[in-house]
């Protein structure tokens, strides 16, 4: 039985097996790009060819807006995405969702997946970054013992501050083996008691460098106890050991420049520092003078002793007005007690008696005879005159 199918049957078909093929489910495409345009829509659409084949291409406006480059057409790319089979128009199509330059190529893929998924661990914090030590005792170096890379940071360091040690861990920088060694030579270093570490190499080709990009070093560097300075390749050089690296360098030379002080400089900052210590040394001091100073004169005015010997000065001013105010007014009264007695005196009966004039009384009780109304004749009295008394008997009382 001969089996007739459908056009729409035959694409659908193709348009399942494909999908269903984990191959190109999931691929990387190397071409150069032929008839680029950009819809309406955002989507793009475009073509990979190369000598004696062509595969349509689309990629659709959210994928299209990332790119940080426009593909131009001529350009050799790397596509990512899904082979599938566009039914409508019976078309083999790439569904593009990344597009990356050849020249660069799957490391370059590599290196930026591994990049997100680390940054994503957080290896990348610019927080847990560290400053090398300013007077380190020693320095360790990983890196190559052939070519100039390591007489270049040696020289460096014992130019600017020959006191430092410089302890070498040797590694393989290039080459299937790099990364193992290098992580070795870390390690290595890690365990002698080195204050900073320097891991360097020349300038090279990406693939040159790809040691330094792998994941195991990046680790490694991450797992650093002590600050580590990345001196890879040259300025323009970037790896993943720069970003995980507490201190990134341009060269190996600036990297031994970044994990050593130049100690002329060292001593002439430390000259105006120790200056700059007398400086606030001397401030203190004068501070703390005059405060003593100050405190001094407040605990004279408020010494007990100087203040009990003003209060006994002012008692004894006290005590001495007192005291001449009793006398001042003792003889006051003394001489009004005087003035007293004197008018008593004079009003006494004996100054009476003394002037010629006598004191006439019954002698029974004592009265007083002052009228001769007084007395009655056969009354017995007692005259009291200058010099005595005298006992009489009245015979007879006569009126004026």
């Amino acid at each position: 039985m001969v089996l007739i199918f459908t056009v729409s049957e035959i694409n659908a078909y193709l348009r399942e097996m494909l999908q269903a093929d984990h191959v190109v489910g999931d691929v990387w495409v190397r071409g150069e790009i032929s008839n680029f345009k950009r819809a309406a829509s955002g989507h793009c659409y475009f073509s990979l060819k190369e000598e004696g084949a062509v595969l349509k291409a689309a990629m659709w406006r959210a994928h299209a807006e990332r790119l940080s480059v426009v593909p131009a057409n001529g350009a050799a790319v790397l596509a990512h995405g899904r082979v599938s089979f566009y039914e409508a128009g019976g078309d083999l199509q790439l569904y593009v969702d990344t597009i990356r330059p050849a020249g660069v190529g799957e490391l370059a893929a590599r290196f930026e997946e591994l990049r997100e998924r680390l940054e994503a661990e957080g290896l990348f914090d610019e927080r847990r970054k560290r400053l090398p030590p300013p007077l380190p005792r020693r320095v360790g170096v990983a890196t190559s013992v052939q070519g100039a890379v390591l007489h270049d940071i040696v020289t460096v360091i014992a130019r600017r501050c020959p006191l430092v040690e410089v302890l070498v861990a040797p590694c393989q920088v290039q080459g299937n083996q790099a990364a193992a060694s290098i992580v070795m030579a870390l390690q290595s270093l890690y365990r002698s008691g080195v204050d900073t570490i320097i891991l360097a190499r020349g300038g090279g080709s990406l693939e040159d460098l790809w040691g330094f990009n792998e994941e195991a070093v990046v680790r490694a560097v991450f797992a650093s106890p002590v600050p580590l300075i990345a001196g890879v390749g040259h300025e323009t050089d970037t790896t993943m050991v720069d970003a995980v690296a507490d201190l990134r360098a341009p060269t190996p030379s600036a990297a031994a420049e970044l994990a050593v002080p130049d100690l002329a400089t060292f001593w002439s900052s430390l000259g105006s520092l120790r200056q700059q210590l007398d400086d606030a040394a001397m401030l203190v001091l004068e501070t703390r003078q005059r405060a003593l100073t100050e405190a001094t004169a407040a605990l004279r005015r408020h010494n007990p002793v100087l203040r009990l010997s003003r209060q006994r000065q002012q008692i004894d001013d006290l005590l001495r007005h007192c005291q001449s105010q009793v006398r001042h007014h003792i003889a006051l009264h003394r001489a009004q007690v005087q003035g007293v007695q004197a008018r008593l005196g004079a009003l006494s009966p004996q100054a009476t008696l003394e002037r010629g004039y006598a004191l006439v009384q019954r002698r029974d009780n004592g009265t007083l005879i002052t009228q001769a109304d007084q007395a009655a004749p056969g009354d017995r009295l007692t005259i009291t005159v200058r010099g005595g008394q005298l006992d009489v008997t009245v015979d007879v009382r006569e009126s004026p």
